[in-house]
């Protein structure tokens, strides 16, 4: 039988996409496969892939990377979700936490329960009061979650930094990293599959499969390959952002801040050494220098750099595999950075390919597989990013009116809608954001269910009283008994 198996892969484009591909092909593939990744050193990492969700500690534990030494090499601190400011209407403050409100009883979600309380005990506390995530995060604590924790963590970390982290990974496993500018590609032309990448000192590359890495140019995916381009401007407005840093804050904070301005929305990311910071907003309703000075306004340290400009359209490629070429990262498609979800995103297309991983013949059924999830995954965030800006009560500026007004695709409104007669939540997409996250944005922007499910309504009113009580009692004494995030990161960063 002849030997079909990939004997070289050029990876275009290095930063964290670049890398988080490059690290685990090269743990698998060793020595049986020669990979090369051109990095151009007049190409600078965008900077705003800062804070993750919980999937990025299951990366690096595929990889076996030591966690001290990812802590102290990316300057990382720990995230238990993020806290939104003036999105439901200015005052709104509510919480996403990474994990559940606890276990069902009898059969129903917690919120159902504490959604009857209220009704009739208006002095109970807040929903959130039962996230223990949520309660490690107002009060500054944190420990590592056990397996059967009913909360999670992921991390901030300088994205530049991680990438050098997997960096020497990967070159310690035998990666060529070649320091160089692309300045055209060559395709086959018996197929127009990718044939190598020619350099501007005259070097030329070839390959059996190249890995798009190039950014928001999508160098091979579009710019050679011509895949197309789905463009959702209509219904996630953002299409410019302001990226600056700042001194870190005398206290960490365990958690992402959004909070919603006239025409975006801000970011606050803390991690050991400084805090990362950034305006998300829509040209169209505000000007590049109003929104610079909003986001120099908001910083709660003194300013460590100028301004860094960023423009995008959201979307995503129609096919983000197309014949020989596989794009990752922002040349496969753009989602703003609401919910860090852009390096999950790297982790599901890093994660995919490997299960579809194609020998020479490149299977179509491979690559229509791989496509048909990853155009799925980028529909299921887009749809949940979509629900933060729909759901605003704002009507002060222009642009959250149009947020209010926007068409919204039908899978999300049955979403809302359901949630707003029975307090049901429907999950399309089960890899992606489950329950208690639908959960938090929906009562967090104050969609509050008219009816209570007919089973939580029959049930005993003092005992449910009390089984709740037990378990909040249960979430004070336990984020009591934490260290703060601070010592305990101390602690960590020294192992």
């Amino acid at each position: 039988m002849t030997d079909r198996r990939l004997r070289k892969i050029v990876i275009v484009g290095g930063g964290t996409a670049g890398w988080m591909a490059a690290a685990p092909l090269a743990q698998r593939l060793g020595k049986d496969c020669e990979i090369v990744l051109v990095e151009s050193p007049d190409i600078a990492t965008v900077g705003v892939g800062e804070a993750t969700l919980p999937t990025i500690r299951y990366f690096n534990a595929s990889l076996g990377l030591d966690h001290a030494e990812f802590l102290r090499k990316t300057q990382a601190s720990f995230k238990l979700g993020i806290e939104f400011k003036d999105w439901g209407y200015i005052g709104n403050r509510f919480f996403h936490g990474f994990g559940d409100f606890g276990p069902k009883i009898a059969g129903r979600s917690p919120h159902m329960h504490w959604l009857h309380l209220a009704r009739v005990d208006k002095n109970i506390p807040s929903y959130e009061n039962w996230s223990i995530s949520t309660v490690m995060a107002r009060n500054h604590r944190f420990a590592p979650a056990n397996p059967d924790d009913p909360y999670s963590y992921g991390f901030h970390f300088d994205a530049a930094l991680y990438a050098i982290h997997l960096r020497e990974y990967a070159i310690a496993r035998g990666v060529t990293r070649i320091e160089a500018t692309i300045d055209n590609v060559e395709l086959r032309p018996e197929d127009g599959f990718i044939a190598a990448v020619k350099l501007k000192d005259g070097r030329r590359i070839d390959g059996d499969f190249f890995i798009d890495c190039s950014g928001f140019r999508g160098l091979l995916i579009e710019g050679a390959l011509k895949a197309g381009y789905d463009d959702w401007s209509d219904q996630l407005p953002c299409n410019s952002a302001l990226a600056m840093l700042c001194a870190k804050a005398e206290k960490l904070e365990p958690f992402t801040t959004a909070t919603a301005k006239a025409a975006g929305w801000q970011w606050r990311i803390p991690l050991q050494h400084r805090t990362g910071n950034g305006h998300v907003y829509s040209n169209a309703f505000t000007t590049d220098d109003e929104a610079a000075r909003v986001l120099i306004d908001g910083l709660d340290g003194a300013p460590l750099d100028e301004p860094r400009q960023l423009r995008f359209v959201t979307g995503r490629r129609r096919k983000s595999w197309l014949k020989n070429c596989v794009a990752l990262g922002l040349a496969a498609g753009f989602i703003e950075p609401l919910e860090s979800t852009s390096i999950n995103l790297i982790e599901n297309a890093v994660g995919k390919l490997i299960e579809c991983f194609p020998d020479r013949d490149f299977l179509p059924e491979s690559t229509a597989e791989f496509n048909r999830y990853m155009a799925y995954r980028y529909e299921s965030v887009r749809d949940f990013i979509i629900m933060h800006y729909k759901l605003t009560q704002r009507t002060d500026t222009e642009f959250w009116r149009y947020c209010a007004n926007m068409p919204i695709p039908d899978s999300v409104r049955h979403q809302i809608e359901l949630f707003r007669e029975t307090g049901r939540v429907v999950i399309y997409d089960q890899e992606g954001f489950g329950d208690p996250s639908f959960i938090s944005m929906l009562l967090g922007l104050g969609v509050v269910p008219k009816v209570d499910d007919p089973f939580v309504a029959a049930m005993d009113r003092d005992s449910l009283q009390a089984h709740m009580a037990h378990v909040r009692a249960g979430i004070i004494e336990k984020v009591a008994g934490m260290p703060y995030v601070g010592d305990y990161l101390a602690r960590a960063v020294a192992r």
